[in-house]
């Protein structure tokens, strides 16, 4: 009979190996699989996960929604349980999951916040040039917004997966999992620009041989590092919204649907696994749709 830390030992290895998942992502499985054994704690005298019936898993919810976690939290733990159950039917340690019917709550999806093209060119223009940090933040800013990078991928770029020559760049996206994304003229030439002109001239921290952009020390940035540079833009640039790394790729999949890219391509380049994640950004293209249709037609404008 297995204890509650061996099927989180377990779990991991299958998350980890199996499934080759981030340490973050990981880690917040492992979380959601934590209130389950609180629950089995304080309600069913410790029982082992392999013992839950439907109807405790049932209660759990309730149990889970009794604390005043938000819809998207409760989704995340009933979906996090849910693969926990899956495992342990993979494993042969169950024939059916009593996980399997668990109902989610309805969780409405909050329309990222990306900016215009004029915006990222006000933005770009507000970066002082003719300092080294200037060049960096120029090249930097502009591989995020023309190849949809996260920002941790744009952090851990290297120059060894650069094909600058073919117009792409190498990526590893989550879970370690590599894909090819085209990179435009002007996004390589600024690599270029930077790489010989300001990165050749700082002195290189072990370790750091292969990154793109680093910092004055000659280490990687930090992506805390990348937040702030933006914040700094966006202050200097007066845009009013709350802005963050992911909103340059927002905004890189939002300009591909309202120009018409196929969302299977856009769903390639961003490196999601499931088209629905992608699909979010038609409803940014619809709600595009109908402002410039509610401002522009004439029944709507104000007299």
């Amino acid at each position: 009979m297995y204890t509650w830390n061996t099927y989180y030992t377990r779990f991991k290895q299958y998350l980890l190996l199996e499934r080759s998942l981030s340490k973050n992502s990981i880690e917040a499985y492992t979380d959601d699989i934590k209130k389950l054994e609180s629950y089995s704690e304080s309600f069913l005298q410790h029982q082992a996960p392999d013992k839950f019936t439907y109807k405790q898993l049932t209660h759990f919810v309730e149990w889970i929604a009794s604390h005043n976690f938000s819809p998207p939290t409760q989704a995340r733990i009933i979906s996090g349980v849910k693969a926990f159950y899956k495992f342990l039917v993979i494993e042969n340690d169950l024939k059916d999951s009593p996980a399997e019917l668990l109902d989610t709550p309805k969780t409405t999806r909050k329309l990222p916040v990306f900016l215009s093209v004029e915006e990222i060119d006000k933005m770009l223009a507000c970066i002082d040039r003719s300092t080294p940090e200037g060049e960096r933040n120029v090249s930097m800013l502009e591989t995020l917004y023309s190849c949809g990078l996260r920002v941790s991928e744009l952090v851990n770029l290297k120059i060894s997966n650069l094909h600058l020559k073919d117009d792409y760049i190498q990526v590893e996206g989550k879970g370690s999992k590599e894909r090819l994304v085209p990179i435009g003229d002007n996004a390589r030439k600024l690599i270029l620009n930077y790489l010989d002109n300001v990165r050749n001239k700082i002195p290189l921290k072990k370790g750091n041989e292969d990154v793109v952009y680093l910092n004055r020390r000659g280490s990687k940035l930090s992506r805390v590092m990348v937040f702030y540079i933006i914040k700094d833009l966006a202050e200097k640039a007066e845009i009013k919204k709350v802005l963050s790394p992911h909103s340059f790729r927002h905004s890189f999949a939002t300009h591909l649907v309202e120009g018409g890219a196929d969302l299977r391509a856009v769903q390639e380049m961003l490196g999601h696994e499931s088209i629905t994640t992608t699909e979010i950004y038609t409803h940014i293209d619809r709600q595009f749709l109908r402002d410039n249709i509610l401002s522009y037609h004439p029944r709507n404008r104000k007299k």
